[in-house]
């Protein structure tokens, strides 16, 4: 399996807090019209799921594989062109602040990862940037 990880962001509030908002994917609600409409479109999300199309990938629909109460949120693809898992990890900082990383998993052969790691790499830098600056 190759792993592509985000860099660490500092969030300005406690784990607890960040984990209960991320782990209810229905919370992304707050945060729809932040997203770059000209790549993200057709989002519909549920407590547990969630779908979209991306540009240029296409249909992808996400689903939350298991919640480690207040470390990491782990999804998996349900429907994507390339299937793949999502980890979000936090580590608290202090009670009131938080770190967070993403990690994709995928299985590439080494010609698939060379076409797809720049833009998944910038995918990881935009997912990370944008949950470090939500509101929860």
């Amino acid at each position: 399996m190759t792993k592509f990880e985000s860099s660490v962001k500092h969030i300005p509030y406690s784990q607890e807090r960040v984990f209960t908002k991320l782990s209810d994917l229905s919370n992304l609600e707050s945060i729809k019209d932040r997203l770059p409409q000209d790549k993200v479109k057709d989002l519909s999300f549920d407590v547990d799921t969630l779908s979209f199309t991306a540009s240029p990938i296409g249909q992808i629909t996400l689903k939350i594989v298991e919640r480690e109460p207040h470390k990491c949120v782990k999804l998996e693809t349900l429907n994507s062109p390339l299937p793949f898992n999502l980890w979000i990890q936090l580590v608290p900082v202090t009670e009131a602040e938080c770190k967070v990383k993403v990690t994709i998993g995928m299985e590439l052969n080494p010609f698939m990862k060379t076409m797809v790691q720049k833009p998944l790499n910038e995918g990881l830098e935009k997912m990370v940037d944008m949950l470090s600056i939500i509101h929860y």
